[in-house]
Formats: structure tokens, sequence, C-alpha cells
């Protein structure tokens, strides 16, 4: 089994955010792959379902972002899995927008979701990290975060959750080679073989010589000729 978890801050006011990702990112996992309707549980919104033969159970903590670890802990005690089982779906200050890369403990950066579970399950989970961009000077970062994303991010936006929910079964499994693979055909994909290129540009022809280049004659024949 598997617990995936979304951070996040809670209600619609917060949903459109930037900081709330990682909830995104469960949710178009949950309505892809026909996951249980969301219910209350362990201070947080819960959904339970099967990528192939592996159980996951997804989680989005109800209490706001720097408290994320306290439902993380509870869920994890109650099905008696390991911080190993745990992968963590978060924003990423540090990576372009749109980019995806996963990484197996480590430091929390600062971030105070990651902040949170540390402290109450380990530094040792899987994170997948959700590029947003930085907004350029560590004093904005708070606004930032606490912004939706604008229109023009909405393809990119689009196209990465629907890479992440693709590739989510490779990431239960423990393949996170083939999961970033899945992202990757979103969010940049190959071009197409049959696509059309530019023809070539060939060099117009070398102009024919004239008569008057190919005439060897002197100009004392030219003349005697005319009056022939």
């Amino acid at each position: 089994m598997k617990l995936f978890v979304g951070l996040g801050n809670p209600g619609p006011k917060y949903a459109g955010n930037r900081h709330n990702i990682g909830f995104m990112a469960l949710d178009r996992m949950a309505e892809d792959h026909g996951f249980a309707p969301w219910r209350g549980k362990f201070q947080a919104q819960v959904s339970e379902g099967k990528f192939g033969s592996e159980k996951v159970i997804l989680l989005k903590p109800d209490t706001f972002m720097n408290l994320s670890g306290q439902a993380v802990g509870e869920a994890m005690r109650f099905y008696k899995l390991d911080s190993v089982d745990v992968t963590v779906f978060h924003d990423e200050l540090d990576l372009a927008p749109g980019k995806c890369r996963v990484k197996s403990g480590g430091g929390h950066a600062g971030h105070n979701g990651l902040r949170s579970i540390h402290q109450h399950i380990s530094p040792h989970y899987d994170r997948v990290r959700l590029g947003i961009g930085h907004p350029g000077h560590k004093d904005k970062v708070a606004g930032y975060v606490l912004r939706d994303f604008a229109k023009a991010d909405q393809d990119w936006l689009d196209d990465l959750l629907r890479g992440i929910s693709d590739g989510a079964s490779h990431l239960a499994a423990g393949d996170s080679g083939k999961f970033m693979n899945a992202v990757a055909l979103r969010v940049a994909p190959p071009r197409s073989s049959t696509s059309k290129s530019k023809p070539a540009k060939v060099a117009p022809p070398p102009e024919p010589q004239t008569a008057a280049e190919d005439d060897t004659r002197s100009a004392m024949q030219k003349l005697v000729d005319k009056f022939r």
C-alpha cells in the first residue's frame, strides 16, 4: 500500500493557488482513475483506489500547510506504513513552471508543508516536486505562492497534471523513470515524423549564355556578315 499526499491549503479561497498544485495533482488522479469519493478522515480528505494491483490512499490535509504533517502521520500510523511508503506532491519554487522532478529524502528547503512532515514522520519519504517558478525575490514568495495561477499558465498546468495522472501507476509501482517518461510525453511530446518540413532552398539555374557571349567573330567579320 502507498500513501500519496498532496500539499495545499483547504477551502475554495485557496483552490486555484500555486501553493495548491499538490491538491490539484491528486484531484486529477482520483478523477481519471475512478477512485472512491473524497471523505473526511485523519484531519484530511481521503480517497482510496488502485493503480494495477497496488492499493493507494490519496490524502489532502485539512490542516493548513504548516500543519500538514499531523494528517500524514496519523494516516501512516493507522495503515501501519513506513515513511518510505509515502510520496508527497508539492509546489517547488526552484523549478521552472511545468517542470517535474522526483526526489527521495533530503531537506525541506524552507517549504512549510515539508517542514511539518519532517517533524512528524522523518525526512525519509519520496517527493514529486512540481515547478511553479520563483517571483525573483524572497520577500515576494509568500504573496506569489498564495496567488492563483495566471490564465497564461493554464496550458502547461493542464499538461503537467495529465502527465502526473498518466504516470501515477508507475510511481505506485516504484518506477520513477517510467513516471517521468509519462510526464514528459504530456509536457514535451515528440514531434510527429509525418510533419511537413520546409522544402530545401534550391539554387536557381545558371542564366543561359546569350548569342553575343558565344560569338567569336572579329569586328571586321561581323561588319562583313551584316551586309551579306
